[in-house]
């Protein structure tokens, strides 16, 4: 500096050297204006950068914010109570790296996840709460059968709307329609059961007050469908509602919609069995009720009269298991049959139907079978169920005809023999899906008797050559009705005892295997 102020004096005179100041300063000036005025549209900041990373917590996702010009981190993580000591740390050391790291967020903005265009984002700092799968009402309408949507956050029932109000605002905006009967492929049941709606609160959406609050979990589902039919009220309900409540044990609320009195009557030791509490017949309520969480629809297998243990936490043979416990059973095992030590003879159950495809000639069978060594008990299921259940799971070979009445081998003991005497009309998938294969998976020995023409009824009706014995699938290629109306409700059966008789002789040689 003194080299410049030496050799400035001896060239210029104390005037000049003031003019050249001045002239500095103005230039300084006027490189100043150019450059604010030319270069500035392309100072604005980069792109703010949005960093997601799980944080390795349940149910938490940190939400990282970058902006260019505060070069700042921005967290947020969701109210969780699971959040501890080491998460903290680790979110404190992630901080620290990304403000240190951030010249080389900004320079590798291209290589980055999820770059947020918007400029005008970048001028604030935000927080987001990242909301995972398993914080939504998670409503699942893929399954096979059923639709069911499992919210595990505090909801309003409101039934007036027939709606569960999810109150959060994490949710998004998007709601469920749900039929709670689990037939969903039938557009005939479905029909008969009214439609729920699951709709999550968005920021400053008014909902319903709560006018009755409680403390336990609440299940909603319908009592529509085929509710009235043996066959159905268990598949399609109860043993779906025994999957979808027993992790409870107990502390759950039901709502009932589309009730059916007599039907809560008939199952009262199923509900009892599965809750502590009261049923609530959901359409008739004119109040809000608040619950902790609630299920809209029920879970349920594909199969009929079945759970899938690979999906669920029970099993066919701890639903039985139950039903013996509600209902009081005693045997928990048929009877197994010693050679030359045969004290007590096997039960064998005869439901003989009483409107169609019944038997015309139970006192011939009934004759047979106590020739071959069986007590035989002859019994409609149209009593009271407690005391039907009672007679079922007194014997140990049971057979019918097929109907909801065979339904009741939920009741028979452990490896005890069930015979399903078919038809004709092709009723062999039928048979297998609801009966066959369902009985196996309750650990009973399954046997079938497929009868012959002359031993139906129908050949009274329809000369041999009629499709009704030739060609029975095409009765059924008309539709249901025209199958039912000829199959099933003109259909009686008169069995050929004799021909039968190998049947019977097969289920005591199951039972000397027990």
């Amino acid at each position: 500096m003194v080299m410049y102020d030496s050799i400035l004096a001896r060239s210029f005179s104390r005037h000049e050297q003031k003019k050249l100041r001045y002239g500095a300063f103005v230039c300084c000036l006027l490189i100043a204006l150019c450059f604010c005025t030319v270069l500035k549209p392309n100072l604005n900041p980069l792109p703010a950068l949005k960093l997601q990373r799980s944080m390795g917590v349940k149910h938490q996702i940190l939400a990282l914010w970058e902006t260019n010009s505060t070069q700042q981190v921005i967290k947020n993580m969701l109210e969780y109570p699971e959040i501890n000591t080491n998460t903290t740390e680790e979110f404190e050391n992630m901080t620290s790296q990304v403000a240190a790291d951030s010249d080389d967020l900004q320079q590798n903005a291209s290589t980055l996840t999820n770059p947020i265009a918007s400029s005008s984002q970048a001028e604030e700092a935000k927080i987001e709460e990242v909301v995972t799968k398993n914080l939504e009402p998670l409503c699942n309408t893929m399954e096979a059968k059923t639709e069911f949507c499992e919210i595990n956050k505090d909801v309003h029932v409101d039934a007036k709307s027939s709606s569960a109000f999810v109150v959060s605002s994490q949710i998004g905006n998007r709601s469920w329609s749900i039929r709670p009967y689990a037939r969903k492929e039938d557009k005939t049941a479905m029909s008969h059961t009214r439609a729920w709606s699951v709709k999550p609160v968005i920021g400053d959406l008014e909902i319903p007050q709560c006018n009755r609050n409680h403390r336990v979990p609440a299940i909603l589902f319908s009592n529509g469908g085929y509710t009235g039919n043996h066959f159905h009220e268990f598949t399609d309900v109860v043993i779906p509602l025994f999957i979808t409540s027993r992790k409870y044990d107990g502390e759950v609320q039901f709502l009932i919609s589309d009730i059916k009195p007599f039907w809560v009557t008939k199952y009262q030791a199923v509900l009892k069995g599965l809750s502590k509490y009261d049923i609530i017949d959901i359409d008739k309520e004119d109040v809000v009720h608040c619950f902790p969480s609630l299920t809209v629809g029920l879970k349920r297998h594909e199969k009929e009269l079945s759970i899938d243990p690979s999906k669920h936490s029970y099993s066919m043979k701890d639903f039985r298991e139950f039903l013996r416990n509600s209902f009081s059973l005693k045997k928990a095992n048929a009877i197994r049959i010693k050679e030359g030590h045969q004290r007590k003879r096997p039960r064998l159950l005869i439901i003989p139907r009483k409107r169609t495809r019944s038997f015309t000639n139970t006192g011939e069978i009934s004759k047979m079978a106590r020739r071959l060594g069986f007590k035989v008990i002859v019994a409609e299921a149209d009593i009271k169920l407690s005391k039907f259940a009672e007679v079922v799971n007194s014997c140990d070979v049971l057979m019918g005809v097929h109907g909801a009445g065979l339904t009741n081998i939920l009741f028979l003991p452990e490896n005890a023999v069930f015979i399903q005497i078919l038809p004709i009309g092709g009723f062999e998938w039928l048979a297998t899906n609801d009966f066959g294969e369902p009985s196996q998976d309750m650990n009973l020995k399954y046997l079938e008797y497929k009868i012959s023409n002359e031993e139906s009824t129908l050949i009274q009706q329809y000369p041999l050559d009629h499709a009704v014995f030739t060609d029975p699938y095409s009765i059924g290629k008309q539709g249901w009705e025209a199958f039912k109306s000829i199959f099933l409700e003109k259909q009686n059966v008169k069995l050929n005892v004799n021909r039968f008789r190998p049947t019977l002789l097969k289920a005591l040689e199951l039972l000397h295997q027990n």
